[in-house]
């Protein structure tokens, strides 16, 4: 499914990004925002919010479904790359099921572009090179889930 064009108006989107790796995840929000703003959002209605790492995306995410106003998508951003150690998997293990959660349990689609890379250069190629951009497939994500929602109230 890809989205169609313009979205509703008003419709309210929160882009969350780890500002660890940021070199990274600065290139997957501007795919994000660049996949929005060409749906039709309006910059008013698309709130970026920075956390300290990808581990923070989930927690924030559940603030912020279960705030108001609600947002209508949430989009969490952020790469993990290999260290010395295998914590970068431990940690997208737990920011996927986290994520996941928050969306079930509230309803409010939450997509995941995370970005898990052994190399830098891997990560690079996911954020907006050779490989595509996570952020720009994490931001359509939420608007095909959207328009299928749209679907359901028909």
């Amino acid at each position: 499914m890809r989205h169609r064009g313009p979205r509703q108006r008003g419709e309210r989107f929160v882009i969350i990004a780890s500002q660890f790796n940021r070199s990274i995840t600065r290139a997957l929000v501007v795919g994000a925002t660049d996949v929005l703003r060409r749906s039709g959002a309006s910059s008013r209605n698309i709130r970026l919010l920075w956390v300290p790492g990808a581990f923070e995306l989930p927690v924030v995410a559940s603030r912020l479904a279960a705030g108001r106003p609600r947002p209508h998508a949430i989009i969490a951003l952020g790469a993990l790359i290999r260290g010395e150690t295998l914590q970068y998997e431990v940690i997208a293990h737990a920011v996927a099921q986290g994520l996941t959660e928050v969306s079930v349990r509230t309803g409010v689609p939450v997509t995941c572009g995370l970005v898990v890379a052994t190399t830098f250069a891997q990560a690079k190629a996911r954020a907006g090179g050779a490989s595509g951009n996570r952020g720009t497939e994490a931001a359509m994500a939420a608007l095909d889930v959207l328009q299928l929602f749209d679907q359901f109230k028909s």
